[in-house]
């Protein structure tokens, strides 16, 4: 049967061939030896030991910088994707009403999202809300102490989620495409009957746009999952201040290249996959009740 499937395909199979490749060696085999790896303990200059579950004992009920960077990678997700959504909506909204030059504002409105996980615009970032930052000087106007925010434990974290909601120009092109595909017949049977405003936006506008939304909730909140560079940058390698900026993934990276302690790091990246994976799984499942896909 395989020997039929290559002669009767072998010229696409060809043509495939560096992207199986690719698939199986930068994919597949690292996959499988980072889960072996997190049953062993392994500094990457001895060869790994296997200690079973004890990475996933330690993780869970012995490490605390583990479960701080749980707590702070979960407020930075369920408190900035939100309001990153809210602000593309927003805007997508707005534009969608027929505003001149609209290119032109989508181009400009999507910049952030392409620049937005960059080390430039993180260390541009750290200086905006640094204590001689324009964030201080726009705050002072309405009496504001000046503070540097980057280096507070209690609005570090802001900063960083004021950051993640800068970026919102790749949902809101998304919101937009999906404005544009709502029939205008709709709204205009809807005013014919008397509906204004907001019930045009609760009752035809939301729900149409419920899969757009869908979309959009599940591809950020897995991106926020495994921002970095942000916490790297502007808090420091090593989480600060106080863990106040200790993402997931930074301590994963601390964890393996800082400490090089490869199997607990290999521990933490497979369950950052359960973590992603039971969220997404849940968001699916919850989707049966609020998308509405017009059948």
């Amino acid at each position: 049967m395989l020997l039929k499937l290559w002669h009767k395909n072998k010229i696409a199979l060809l043509f495939l061939a560096p992207w199986f490749i690719g698939i199986i060696v930068l994919g597949i085999v690292p996959m499988i030896a980072s889960l072996y790896l997190s049953f062993t303990n392994y500094n990457m200059f001895q060869a790994p030991t296997w200690v079973g579950l004890s990475n996933y004992q330690t993780m869970l009920f012995s490490d605390s910088r583990f479960i701080q960077s749980l707590k702070v990678t979960f407020i930075y997700v369920f408190v900035g994707v939100p309001l990153q959504l809210l602000m593309a909506f927003t805007l997508a909204y707005i534009l969608n009403k027929g505003v001149k030059g609209l290119a032109g504002f989508r181009a400009i409105y999507y910049v952030p999202s392409l620049l937005g996980p960059s080390i430039a615009i993180a260390i541009l970032w750290r200086q905006i809300f640094g204590t001689n930052g324009v964030f201080n000087d726009v705050v002072s106007i309405f009496g504001v102490q000046p503070n540097s925010w980057v280096s507070d434990p209690s609005t570090a974290l802001f900063t960083l989620i004021v950051l993640l909601v800068w970026q919102f120009g790749s949902p809101m092109v998304i919101f937009l495409a999906g404005l544009k595909q709502i029939p205008e017949d709709l709204y205009e049977s809807a005013s014919i009957d008397g509906a204004g405003s907001l019930t045009k936006l609760f009752k035809i506008t939301i729900p149409m746009l419920t899969p757009i939304i869908f979309f959009n909730v599940v591809m950020q909140i897995i991106g926020a999952f495994q921002a970095f560079t942000p916490a790297y940058i502007i808090g420091g390698e090593r989480g600060g201040p106080l863990d106040s900026t200790l993402f997931y993934t930074l301590y994963l990276y601390i964890k393996a290249f800082t400490e090089f302690q490869m199997g607990y790091a290999s521990a933490m990246a497979w369950m950052l996959l359960v973590i992603i994976a039971t969220f997404t799984g849940l968001l699916f499942l919850s989707a049966k009740k609020w998308v509405f896909y017009g059948e």
